[in-house]
């Protein structure tokens, strides 16, 4: 039996590559990874935020609670509890949902710096590279 010979890819792979400048990759590699960095940083941040105001908002109702909880036999003064938690929700909803625009207004904000300064990046590469290739064609 004969033996199938199949071609070596991974050689040929690295012969491809072996003449060629594969600098240009890297730096996308490297400026991509930076990038993804910087967003995951924004997103992971407002999330922590997000989740200790949750916390802080669930504690807060929780121990509201309590006083709702504790047995009354009078319905009037069982009907004014319910009333007072109830008047507290409201308005404290407001500030907990304001917290929370707060938090994700400081993500856009610092999510389109990020945005912003890689654009910047990628224009002054590109006139640089574009000079380069205009000065090497004169």
């Amino acid at each position: 039996m004969t033996k199938l010979q199949t071609p070596d890819f991974a050689k040929a792979f690295e012969n491809l590559f072996a003449s060629t400048d594969t600098s240009a990759f890297n730096d996308v590699f490297k400026n991509a990874a930076e990038f993804n960095s910087k967003i995951s940083d924004i997103a992971i941040k407002a999330a922590e935020k997000n989740a200790e105001l949750s916390q802080a908002w669930t504690k807060e109702t929780l121990s509201k609670l309590e006083t709702v909880a504790k047995p009354t036999t009078d319905p009037k003064e069982y009907a004014q509890v319910i009333s007072e938690f109830t008047t507290a929700q409201a308005k404290a909803t407001p500030e907990h949902i304001t917290a929370f625009a707060e938090v994700a207004k400081q993500a856009q904000m610092d999510t389109m710096e990020v945005l912003l300064s890689a654009g910047q990046e990628a224009q002054t590469k590109a006139t640089t590279a574009t000079k380069k290739t205009t000065r090497k064609a004169s």
